[in-house]
Formats: structure tokens, C-alpha cells, sequence
């Protein structure tokens, strides 16, 4: 029986790259699930992640989902390895999950001309330490600059980053880290909720600093892997639909979904 490609992310940040890897693969069905009344998950513990993550995979999968995403960078940096290694050939050995951080951290190299890398992220991602151990496995010659915003999560989740208030935190960041180092030529967006903010970014950001949004290359990555994985390919139906499920009130979820994607659809709450 064949089933969707399932979505997962803590909040409204992971319909970024759902957005990017539709754009890119829109053939296939999808299932978004967003934790939203347990976000953010960016000051929690390991432990804490790790359990809300492995719950919601154990779900998709109950939905029929062979393949799921982990769209959120915190459950990438926190949970993903836990749950590949240790817990899939217990609940679904045929099935399986990936994340966005490698996609982003093996073609960084090839991304700054100056060897100087910023990362932007949550508390938990960055305090993982995640992106620059996989960037210097990669590109060991290039420099990691790593910068928690706190902020930005709460401002995009409530709307508020267009307000005066919202864009002092957001230059507050960007000049801090640009500091921290000048050489910097490119900046990740190492949260999937920052993309919503890449309007406000580009107006602080010097010319020569490249601004890299996740969404594109782990859509591209995922076209790639599911060629590879034929086995993994011919588990996914292909009929176009999108199912979103949300585990706070969907009316809420259906007005933020409007903000980022631009049109109406209807979400269904659930508990699991």
C-alpha cells in the first residue's frame, strides 16, 4: 500500500521547505503535521525533543507515511540521529526519516568564497553545535560563526516581525553576528521558520553576503535520494494532495498557513 511523504516540524516554520519540496516534486502526496501546541522547541532539552519527535514519526507513520521529513532543525539537531539508529528497526525498519541538516551542511562549502560561514538558530540547534561539526566534516577549512535568536521563532509564530519591535530583533542579530565576523559571506537560515523573514535580512545585510534559505536545497536533495531509493520511491502515491494536521487549533493553523503560502486550505486538529 502506498502512502504520502509526511512533513513534520514543531510550529509553522517547516511549511517552508513543505513549500519547496512541493514546488519541486509536486507529484507526490503529502501529510504536514505541525506540533504547534507544544512549540517552539528550540529552548527545550534533548530529551524533551527527542520524545515529542520520535511521538509525531511514530504517527506519520501510523498515517502511512514510509518516508517522513523532520522539517525543523532543532528535532534534526536533537532527535534524528537517535531515531535512525536506534529506534526505527523497532517501530518501522522499512520505513524511513531524514532531516534538513545535512542537506544544508554538505554543499555549504561550495556556498562562501571567503571560508567564512554565519549560522542563524534557535537555542537548541545552535547549542548543539550541529552545523558546525557536520560543516567541518565537510569543509574542514571553513569557518563557522554560530548565532542563537531566540526571537525570531516567537515574532514569526505571532505574526509581530513586520512590527517596529520585531525588525530591532531581527538587525539586533544580524549586526551582532556580521561582528562577531567581518568576513562572513554567507548566512544560513538554519530554522525553517526564518525564511519568512528574509525581506526584513536582506535589508541589513551588506551586498556581498549571501543569504541561504534551506528549503531549495533539501527539496533538490530529496528529488536525488528518492531516484536512489527506488525502494523508498515506489512506497509513495502520487496524486498531488496535500492533508495538514496541526495539534493546536486549526483555525489558527489555517490563518498562518494563508501567510505563508499564499492561499486557503483547510487543516484538521488532531492528538496523538
Amino acid at each position: 500500500m502506498q502512502g504520502s511523504i509526511g512533513i513534520f516540524d514543531s510550529g509553522y516554520g517547516g511549511l517552508t521547505v513543505l513549500k519547496s519540496i512541493r514546488d519541486k516534486l509536486p507529484q507526490y502526496d503529502y501529510i504536514y503535521l505541525g506540533d504547534n501546541a507544544r512549540a517552539p522547541y528550540g529552548s527545550r532539552s534533548f530529551d524533551v525533543v527527542y520524545d515529542y519527535t520520535l511521538q509525531a514519526v511514530k504517527f506519520l507513520f501510523e498515517l502511512n507515511c514510509p518516508l517522513v521529513i523532520l522539517a525543523c532543525n532543532t528535532a534534526s539537531a536533537k532527535a534524528l540521529r537517535s531515531i535512525q539508529q536506534n529506534d526505527l528497526i523497532n517501530i518501522n525498519s522499512d520505513s524511513r526519516v531524514l532531516g534538513v541538516l545535512k542537506p544544508t551542511t554538505e554543499d555549504a562549502g561550495h556556498l562562501t568564497k571567503t571560508g567564512h560561514i554565519g549560522i542563524l538558530g534557535t537555542d537548541g540547534t545552535i547549542n548543539s553545535n550541529s552545523y558546525r561539526i557536520e560543516i567541518n566534516k565537510f569543509f574542514p577549512e571553513v569557518k563557522v560563526t554560530q548565532l542563537s535568536c531566540p526571537m525570531w521563532v516567537p515574532i514569526v509564530e505571532n505574526n509581530t516581525f513586520n512590527s517596529e519591535g520585531g525588525e530591532y530583533f531581527i538587525k539586533k542579530k544580524i549586526n551582532t553576528i556580521l561582528n562577531m565576523d567581518p568576513k562572513i559571506d554567507t548566512l544560513i537560515l538554519a530554522c525553517t521558520h526564518y525564511p519568512i523573514l528574509s525581506a526584513i535580512i536582506k535589508k541589513y545585510i551588506p551586498k556581498g553576503v549571501k543569504l541561504i534559505e534551506q528549503g531549495g536545497l533539501v527539496a533538490s536533495k530529496l528529488d536525488k535520494y528518492l531516484d536512489r531509493h527506488t525502494d523508498i520511491h515506489s512506497k509513495l502515491s502520487c496524486n498531488g494532495k496535500l492533508e495538514l494536521l496541526t495539534t493546536e487549533n486549526n483555525i489558527k493553523f489555517d490563518q498562518q498557513f494563508k501567510i505563508y503560502y499564499n492561499q486557503e486550505l483547510y487543516s484538521k486538529t488532531v492528538h496523538y
